[in-house]
């Protein structure tokens, strides 16, 4: 465990070092071809486990965290927009990590990378399958073998997403804090932008946009219902289709980050009904249509930072297969975006979030 304050601030998990990730609800790709970055249609809510403690199973409360709801097959995206310091954050699926497929680590590791650099990289949808690409993250139920864990370790027996961040060194990050200090200088004499964060500001989120829905609470807030306490059916990510999306690669040496984690957060990710039941909230509406999507002409994204590198893909999860080798093939029908609608990006209130043992 480590001693680091983790915190929600509205649907955005505040680590230390000023780390913010939010999980974004999305269109799923087909498994076949690659495709471009799909919008986003809102946050999942996340709750605090240690807020339930009568309704949450004893082994999310052993673990900690927090959790989120999620359907069968639905697709996210993690969104990293609002951290506010240089930053190396581990993503764990189940324990295996997204972007090395190597067991889960509470070190810095450079030889594969295991850790994506904030803010440099905006956003992470999905594994690294390299060459310019990510295997998008899609819900599965544990115990068919369907989730990254369940492929690469052979077991499935944690679930969920787990982050660990790691901030600078104290000498690496006052020196950050100077050469900010400067650029502000500098940005009062021209009247231009000052950059935030450690390669200058991040592009907006792709979207966050929500197509019109009866089902939809207005402001997308949830109902409210009751619970009653009975065992959780676990959920973990396994893969979807390949969108165009590099992740990148670190170009500060491993010896400027420190050396032990500032904060980690274990997130669970429930079914609809659980989430009702632990909660007492009712669960977001399903997920859009893609083709309606399209239909609607909403946006459709292109990123690309030239001054960075990707990282190689990993054999590991390069042999990760999709989720619909295991629940069938996927019959809803696709429907290409047009050119029109492709937007080219780029060139902490709240209680503390519990950890456990995990």
């Amino acid at each position: 465990m480590t001693g680091g304050t983790v915190r929600i601030d509205g649907n955005s998990l505040r680590l230390p070092g000023g780390v913010a990730v939010r999980f974004v609800r999305t269109l799923r790709l087909p498994e076949t071809g690659t495709h471009r970055l799909p919008p986003g249609l809102g946050d999942f809510p996340v709750r605090r486990v240690e807020d339930h403690p009568d309704t949450v199973p004893g082994r999310m409360r052993e673990r900690g965290g927090v959790l989120l709801p999620v359907y069968l097959r639905e697709a996210m995206w993690l969104h990293f927009g609002g951290t506010t310091e240089p930053a190396a954050l581990q993503v764990g699926v189940g324990k295996v990590c997204a972007v090395s497929g190597r067991p889960w680590s509470d070190r810095l590791g450079r030889d594969p990378q295991n850790y994506v650099v904030l803010p440099r990289q905006p956003w992470l949808d999905g594994i690294n399958s390299g060459d310019g690409t990510v295997r998008q993250f899609v819900a599965v139920p544990l115990g068919m073998g369907a989730t990254v864990e369940g492929q690469v370790t052979g077991e499935e027996v944690w679930g969920g997403v787990q982050l660990q961040s790691f901030p600078l060194r104290e000498e690496r990050l006052a020196e950050w804090h100077r050469a900010q200090r400067v650029l502000a200088r500098g940005a009062r004499g021209t009247h231009s932008m000052l950059p935030q964060g450690g390669y200058g500001a991040a592009p907006p989120a792709p979207g966050a946009v929500a197509l019109p829905s009866a089902s939809a609470a207005p402001g997308g807030a949830p109902a409210r219902a009751g619970a009653a306490p009975r065992a959780a059916a676990a959920m973990g990510l396994g893969v979807g289709g390949s969108m165009r999306q590099e992740v990148y690669e670190d170009d500060r040496p491993l010896g400027d980050w420190a050396e032990e984690p500032a904060g980690r957060v274990f997130v669970h990710l429930v079914t609809p009904p659980e989430w009702r039941r632990i909660t007492g909230e009712a669960p977001p509406p399903s997920p859009v249509d893609r083709a309606a999507y399209t239909r609607a002409g909403l946006p459709w994204f292109d990123y690309y930072d030239q001054d960075a590198d990707d990282l190689a893909p990993t054999g590991t999860l390069g042999a990760v297969k999709p989720v619909g080798d295991w629940l069938g093939d996927d019959h809803e029908p696709w429907q290409e975006p047009s050119e029109h609608q492709v937007k080219p990006l780029g060139d902490a209130p709240g209680e503390p979030v519990g950890d456990g043992d995990w």
